[in-house]
């Protein structure tokens, strides 16, 4: 984009005006569409009702642009999954909130207990294990990373400075070690016959 569209855009901001519709419709065709594939992806593994999934990939479509319209955002990718994710979570919501009034029993409600259950305790050990064996099977420097990454939660500047490499150096490694743990563990997980 070159710096007077910018520029002009961000003139439009300041006087409350808004993107141009024109705008909005390039951004959405070029940045957004092409992230359908994942994005329907994403909507088929976290939602329960698979008859759903094209109604909420545009409902996501619908909340995309209405907030495109005020400002297009400069990377679209996090932008599309948080939108989809929220949606998600106020779906949720939304079906787990029930009249008092409709209900004279609220044990007749049968909510399930916060508390796992037998086989949820034995199915996250497992899984626990088997990252941990994943883990280990990663090179020392990959596995170092994702601990100071994901267990102790420093950013890849903290960590780039305290192990004295460059912050791309981290970002590679990150990537490399998500890729090592994700073959492990599902590979295994194909392997044994189960979901991981």
């Amino acid at each position: 984009m070159d710096d007077a569209t910018q520029t002009g855009r961000n003139d439009l901001r300041a006087s409350g005006v808004g993107i141009p519709m024109s705008d909005v419709k390039a951004w959405f065709i070029r940045e957004v569409l092409p992230l359908e594939t994942m994005l329907m992806h994403f909507l088929r593994q976290n939602w329960r009702d698979a008859n759903e999934v094209a109604d909420l990939r545009q409902e996501v479509y619908v909340r995309i642009y209405e907030a495109a319209q005020k400002e297009i955002p400069e990377s679209a990718k996090p932008f599309v999954f948080a939108i989809a994710r929220n949606l998600l979570v106020d779906r949720v919501r939304r079906e787990r909130i029930i009249p008092i009034d409709t209900v004279t029993d609220l044990d007749a409600l049968n909510i399930a207990s916060a508390e796992a259950g037998p086989d949820r305790i034995v199915m996250g050990r497992d899984a626990l294990r088997r990252l941990r064996a994943a883990l280990a099977g990663l090179p020392q420097e990959l596995r170092e990373i994702v601990i100071l990454r994901k267990i102790e939660g420093l950013s890849r500047q903290q960590i780039a400075a305290r192990l004295g490499v460059t912050e791309r150096t981290v970002s590679r490694r990150i990537a490399e070690s998500a890729r090592a743990l994700a073959d492990t563990f599902y590979s295994d997980a194909a392997e044994n016959g189960r979901k991981p």
